[in-house]
């Protein structure tokens, strides 16, 4: 099983991390922050180890807006 977490900048500086289809939620101001923590609260919300997921993916989202002149 994979676990994907959607992490986007949060307004305040840092990042915040939602597990896609989970009710698992983490913030951090580093990016190696974010991963300690995407761990730490993955093994908290699998207690049973074999529900542990294999494999986690931190898929970084960036919205950018840009402004189109008309001609």
């Amino acid at each position: 099983m994979e676990l994907i977490f959607e992490v986007r900048e949060a307004e305040e500086g840092g990042y915040v991390a939602r597990a896609l289809g989970q009710a698992i939620f983490t913030e951090a101001e580093t990016w190696q922050e974010l991963r300690d923590n995407v761990l730490e609260v993955t093994s908290l919300h699998f207690d049973d180890a074999a529900a542990m997921p294999k494999l986690i993916q931190l898929h970084f989202v960036k919205d950018e807006l840009i402004a189109v002149e008309a001609a």
